[in-house]
């Protein structure tokens, strides 16, 4: 078996692979945008963000959480979310409208669930306000 066989092989193993790899990850991100910009409470931590190059942070990123060839190199996750009064609240609601684009996009629920708990894991680096109580 050839070595380019083996990484094929190897990558088709990765979530990145099994969803479609770039294309796919690249939609996920755009109707996750559409759905974050659409929803009320989260549309205003946007104002005066420039979203093409914000767009291909999130691929980038996205991408690296699901095993894909690409880095995210963009500014680390406490940096560039501090100030903004992000709370777990409106974190919440952007993983809801991330696995909704993921669902929508056929991602099967396994991968859903990596992909998830990977951003999950960053809620400490974003989050500055604490979830309301009921």
């Amino acid at each position: 078996m050839s070595s380019p066989t083996i990484q094929t092989e190897s990558e088709a193993l990765s979530d990145y692979a099994a969803v479609g790899g770039a294309p796919a990850i690249t939609a996920v991100v755009n109707r996750f945008y559409e759905l974050v910009l659409g929803d009320d409470r989260l549309r205003g931590y946007f104002d005066g963000v420039e979203l093409v190059r914000l767009k291909r942070h999130q691929v980038a990123l996205v991408s690296q959480v699901m095993g894909g060839p690409v880095a995210y190199d963009g500014r680390d996750l406490r940096t560039a979310h501090a100030g903004k009064g992000i709370s777990a609240d409106d974190f919440g609601a952007v993983a809801g409208h991330l696995i909704a684009a993921l669902t929508e996009a056929g991602v099967p629920s396994e991968i859903i669930d990596r992909t998830v708990a990977a951003v999950a894991a960053t809620q400490p680096d974003i989050v500055e306000v604490p979830a309301t109580q009921a």
